[in-house]
């Protein structure tokens, strides 16, 4: 009588916030293409090598729609990135209008005179965190206000609804309850579609006004690509700036290193967006679906599958880094992939990149006694939403 395989099941347990799941090195162990379980029982593909990685992330037989897409495997309940988005037949001239569309305003020449403003915006909340004083949430304070703060300019949206479009896209990327998931993204678009009719009639020199005014956008495109440079512009960097501080908080040793060594602070950046990312696809595992057959590593992927691209795995690929799981801020590699890669790679990369640059530049210096206020261990990172990260960070000086 045939027994069915026992599937390794996502998410795997962490039992430190900083190590990899026991579970995802056991099985990295036997190798880079593995079939598991999805968080809500679907079987998928999970690829943990950095090599393989980087390939698929640019590889046109995947892709992000299926062709029946009710039938489809689901890596969770968000209604962005549980399931299939896009039209099948014609995701590949969708994506590339939609790049066209807005990497003009994400161009690092572009963004790069924003750099002043992310400085100014950085200094007034550190000014508020040394008024309070210690202790203090270090997430509340800093991580999250700051990168909403900064989409909120470079939008247009106003900063004083922060606080409603931070629901709906915390809903949004809610992947344990699909209903309200689904409800908070069509809050999202009902709220980007009367920032549409305000910006036609008041336009200001901001994204959203820019998009409204070139030809061909619709007043339903615009609110969409609005409200998901909304949500993507800052959800990432907000969980990125509260695990680089903890990485470099955690072992006070870095944390003098940057203070003595300030010019470090650019490369350092790039070792703790490598280092930050965490393994175990719960929430991290970039979902595609097989546009065809094809192999990988001796093992056939069948069309309609689900891949999941597990980049916290991949970053941690011993075969890429040495001693991958340690911050190490002269490493000489640091082509990590927490921004994905070619033709899918991360329009908001080098705002992100300002961002954590001037957060470090500036914190550092200013608070150079700063200290976690618990034990590290007892610190745990989100699993109902989609970037994960801290709840918290609470510190002292």
């Amino acid at each position: 009588m045939a027994t069915s395989v026992q599937l390794p099941q996502l998410p795997f347990r962490h039992t430190h916030p900083l190590e990899t799941a026991p579970a995802l090195r056991q099985l990295r162990s036997l190798g880079t293409v593995h079939r598991v379980r999805t968080p809500v029982g679907h079987e998928a593909w999970l690829i943990t090598g950095y090599a393989q990685v980087r390939e698929l992330l640019d590889d046109p037989r995947l892709g992000r729609s299926h062709p029946r897409p009710e039938t489809a495997a689901r890596s969770g309940e968000s209604a962005l990135f549980g399931g299939p988005l896009g039209d099948f037949d014609t995701e590949t001239a969708d994506h590339t209008r939609m790049r066209a569309l807005l990497q003009p305003h994400f161009s690092p020449r572009h963004l790069r005179g924003l750099a002043p403003r992310v400085e100014a915006l950085t200094a007034g909340l550190l000014d508020d965190l040394d008024e309070a004083g210690s202790p203090a949430d270090l997430h509340a304070a800093l991580a999250l206000p700051l990168p909403i703060l900064v989409i909120c300019e470079l939008l247009g949206v106003p900063y004083a609804d922060r606080d409603q479009f931070r629901q709906w896209t915390d809903d949004t990327a809610n992947v344990c309850d699909r209903a309200r998931s689904e409800r908070g993204l069509a809050e999202l678009y009902r709220y980007g579609l009367e920032l549409v009719k305000h910006k036609r009639a008041h336009p200001g020199d901001d994204v959203m006004s820019r998009l409204c005014a070139t030809d061909g956008v619709s007043d339903e495109e615009a609110a969409t690509r609005s409200m998901h440079l909304l949500f993507a512009g800052h959800e990432t960097t907000v969980v990125q700036i509260g695990w680089g501080v903890l990485l470099l908080l955690s072992n006070p040793v870095r944390w003098q290193e940057l203070s003595d060594n300030p010019e470090l602070i650019p490369h350092a950046v790039e070792e703790l967006l490598r280092a930050s990312t965490r393994g175990g696809a719960g929430v991290a595992g970039i979902p595609r679906y097989a546009r065809a057959d094809f192999r990988i590593e001796g093992v056939t992927i069948r069309a309609g599958d689900l891949v999941l691209l597990d980049i916290g795995s991949a970053n941690h690929d011993p075969a890429a880094f040495a001693e991958p799981d340690a911050v190490d801020l002269g490493r000489a590699q640091t082509a990590h992939l927490t921004f994905g890669y070619g033709a899918r790679y991360c329009l908001g990369a080098p705002l992100a990149r300002i961002e954590l640059k001037t957060v470090f530049a500036q914190l550092i210096p200013r608070f150079p006694s700063m200290r976690l206020a618990v034990d590290c261990a007892t610190l745990t990172a989100r699993d109902d939403v989609l970037a994960g990260g801290l709840g918290e960070l609470p510190v002292t000086w």
